[in-house]
């Protein structure tokens, strides 16, 4: 669905995206009538990965899916209040809680981070902070104060646990890094060789101007939790703030409004970004300018997610939970699932007291290509 308060600039092109947060109901969808800058429909239950049709496969980098603060659920911690704000630069949520009970409730309060695979040429994932176990830049204050947080990460091939295997090689657990690529070639043939047949490693022959040779790199998935001990004080409230980088995907140009995508691809972003005519519309009047030879320009495209399920893990519904989504710019087209209204240029809000997630946020933007 597009905010169609952006279809009054029809030359705008190019596609950025939004970001995903951890709680949402599911709406069912309904037209866009009245006032155009409040978008209604409905929110996508499952989550599909797929990028669409684009010129070239490598011309997309997917995200990652990040989400808010959870613990197992309570029936004596409430979430009185959730603000969250949404672009591809910054995620920022602040959480107000309340502990119901007449005693103290200490309990680790945890933030899993996206799992991360192994870079491969069929799946390339933006990582925002590269070289760092955080590699969201993940901060959270409590009450205004910075917590100090743990963090467990663990290596994982064909579903078994691999840590301690690769720390006792000195081998480090980030796939995505130079020095983790470097230090596996490093070993000798014979275990790089059980390592492949564990799944840990893979070997990729090809040629990079010294003949067709086999090249060795990290094929485990990244699971990273940061997490803390919080004592929630017995019938007081107390404020959770935190803020990281949000990946986020994109692709070069987009297919969305192309004659030549996949049919199956066009109707998998309709449903995910509740994309309608309007939206299309306006993607395709910026497609026949380009082809004009007028102002416009191509489209490119960004993709964002935030797991907002975890929302419920809570004492009933959040109270009073607030979304903003933030394009970027003005020209900027933006489509997403949810009941928002125009509140700036670039951002749009979603309100909702009693608010019970059960699906998550996913959002596209389309940009003019610089």
């Amino acid at each position: 669905m597009l905010f169609a308060a952006i279809l009054a600039n029809p030359r705008a092109t190019g596609i950025p995206l939004a970001a995903a947060e951890p709680m949402i109901y599911s709406w069912s969808k309904l037209p866009l009538t009245g006032d155009p800058s409040v978008i209604r429909a409905s929110l996508a239950a499952t989550l599909v990965l797929a990028s669409v049709a684009v010129a070239s496969a490598n011309d997309s980098i997917g995200h990652l899916s990040a989400g808010g603060i959870v613990f197992g659920r309570t029936a004596d911690i409430e979430m009185r209040s959730e603000d969250l704000y949404v672009s591809v630069n910054e995620i920022r949520v602040r959480y107000r809680f309340f502990n119901t009970s007449d005693k103290d409730i200490t309990t680790l309060v945890a933030f899993p981070m996206p799992d991360l695979p192994a870079p491969s040429d069929a799946d390339s994932r933006n990582v925002p902070v590269e070289g760092s176990p955080n590699f969201m830049g993940f901060k959270t204050q409590v009450d205004g104060k910075a917590v100090d947080m743990q963090v467990e990460q663990r290596a994982v091939a064909l579903g078994i646990d691999r840590s301690d295997l690769l720390k006792g090689l000195n081998v480090p657990l980030a796939p995505f890094n130079d020095a983790t690529t470097n230090a596996a070639r490093a070993l000798p043939p014979e275990k790089q060789a059980e390592l492949v047949a564990l799944g840990v490693l893979r070997s990729d022959v090809y040629d990079i101007g010294q003949g067709m040779k086999a090249h060795i790199h990290p094929n485990w998935t990244l699971r990273t939790t940061y997490h803390w001990t919080q004592v929630f004080p017995s019938r007081k409230e107390i404020v959770v703030e935190h803020q990281y980088k949000p990946s986020v995907g994109a692709s070069v140009e987009t297919g969305v409004g192309s004659p030549n995508a996949d049919a199956g691809e066009r109707e998998d972003y309709r449903k995910r970004y509740c994309m309608d005519a309007e939206f299309t519309a306006a993607v395709q009047r910026a497609r026949a300018a380009l082809k004009r030879g007028a102002q416009g320009k191509p489209l490119s495209e960004k993709r964002l997610e935030y797991i907002l399920t975890t929302g419920s893990n809570w004492a009933g519904p959040i109270k009073d939970f607030r979304l903003v989504i933030d394009k970027g710019a003005p020209g900027n087209l933006i489509s997403a699932c949810g009941k928002f209204k125009k509140i700036s240029p670039t951002q749009f809000e979603w309100r909702q007291a009693d608010f019970f997630p059960q699906s998550n946020l996913e959002v596209l933007i389309l940009e003019p290509l610089q």
